[in-house]
């Protein structure tokens, strides 16, 4: 029988003592050897930009309101009421195992790591290469030590490698209080975890709600639509959110991705499924993870907001170095 090397806890719906699992009602994710090869052998031709300009901006040090800068894929600058924080935090020009292998970032951060204003709290979502990037988490905690809010099991991850880092961790429903004014609430995702071949879904995956001056954000992480019981529960549990962070990219072939990553007409739902004011989208043309075409993210989802008659201002994709204040 096989070890959990990240976490040991009580068996709960979603942990049977060594794997977690989504929601029982949900779509299964996991994918055999054969499914990726049969995925692999059919990849269609549609390449890449090799590079992209991209204009890179110096945020401000603190900021009273609310604010997001887009860093890239799902890195995301949070400054509201005088806090920064910062999602699956990923500066490095690959996200792989190996430093030289594997996706090429094709346009450089949003903002550049030496501009980058001091981070209170990174925020984990779960711990798949594109998301935990060791590299980058060594540079922020060498200079800011902020505290680190992940699920469990991600916290061995990173001690493992950052000594000293300050990490706090939760299950799906905990919150984790980062100052008098400023909650993080640890909410479920449609999605899985890897490292290596042998420790799948062994560390748990999830998205966050952050409760900070009166204010709702959601960030979904990486996610699936599934039955879309994940997103109403949030909305029963919160309330409307004030603005939510969502994934509208790497979701082809559909038959291999649809339970773990959302397409942008799904994203669109999950953004009135939790009544979000305004959306924006990630997760989508920095590293080529899937098979769509590059900008396709960007036109089904301004083409999904036109056929149900919803402002494209409401819920624009983010590319790298886009600001916008709520």
């Amino acid at each position: 029988m096989p070890k959990n090397p990240y976490y040991s806890g009580p068996i709960t719906d979603h942990f049977d003592g060594i794997r977690f699992h989504n929601l029982r009602e949900e779509p299964e994710t996991d994918r055999s050897f054969r499914d990726v090869m049969r995925w692999k052998r059919n990849v269609p031709d549609n390449p890449w930009p090799r590079s992209l300009h991209m204009q890179a901006v110096v945020p401000d040090a603190r900021v009273d309101g609310l604010r997001v800068t887009m860093i890239g894929h799902a890195t995301v600058l949070i400054q509201i009421a005088g806090h920064n924080l910062v999602t699956d935090p990923v500066w490095s020009d690959r996200t792989s195992l190996l430093s030289f292998a594997g996706p090429r970032r094709i346009s450089a951060p949003g903002v550049a790591l030496r501009d980058l204003p001091a981070i209170d709290a990174v925020m984990l979502s779960h711990n798949h290469y594109d998301h935990l990037d060791v590299a980058t988490l060594k540079r922020i905690h060498a200079r800011d030590a902020p505290l680190i809010v992940t699920p469990l099991g991600n916290d061995r991850i990173i001690q493992r490698h950052i000594s000293g880092s300050q990490t706090r961790t939760g299950d799906w429903g905990d919150a984790i209080e980062i100052s008098n004014d400023l909650k993080v609430h640890i909410v479920p995702a449609l999605h899985w975890s890897s490292r290596s071949p042998w420790d799948r879904r062994m560390a748990l995956w999830c998205g966050f709600v952050i409760e900070a001056a009166g204010t709702l954000i959601y960030f979904a992480g990486d996610t699936g639509y599934g039955t879309g019981g994940i997103f109403r529960r949030i909305r029963e549990r919160f309330g409307p959110m004030d603005l939510a962070i969502i994934p509208i990219g790497a979701y082809a072939p559909r038959w291999f991705m649809a339970a773990q990553h959302t397409d942008p007409e799904e994203a669109i739902q999950i953004m009135l499924d939790v009544e979000a004011r305004a959306a924006i989208g990630i997760h989508w043309g920095t590293f080529k993870l899937t098979d769509e075409p590059w900008d396709e993210p960007k036109v089904r989802l301004e083409a999904g907001l036109l056929a149900r008659g919803i402002p494209q201002s409401r819920f624009p994709a983010f590319m790298a170095g886009d600001v916008r204040d709520f």
